[in-house]
């Protein structure tokens, strides 16, 4: 298992949307991220610095990777771009965070 950690971040006035919006999440959407080999994804909201902290366990690499060319996840990054901090293509822009510390 692939352990990943990832920022992103949320629009100031938009954090009760953004909650919202995956409490929500398209059923089609949740399928194609397990059929991509994520078994565990959360995020948390750091609400004095509008900062997402994502933590994701994947299967493989490559397979994650593919998620991003589907449809269904475009659509949802379209969707989600008027709540959060995207690049050109509707991504959301991301840092992936080093772990440096286990138990």
């Amino acid at each position: 298992m692939i352990k990943k950690a990832i920022r992103m971040k949320v629009y100031a006035d938009k954090h009760e949307e953004y909650k919202k919006r995956h409490d929500e999440i398209w059923p089609e959407l949740e399928q194609s991220i397990k059929e991509h080999g994520c078994k565990s994804y959360s995020i948390w909201l750091d609400e004095e610095n509008n900062l997402l902290f994502a933590y994701l366990e994947i299967e493989d690499e490559d397979r994650w990777g593919q998620l991003s060319k589907t449809a269904i996840n475009q659509k949802w990054w379209m969707y989600m771009k008027d709540v959060m901090e995207t690049n050109e293509d509707d991504s959301p822009v991301t840092l992936s965070l080093n772990n440096v510390f286990n138990i």
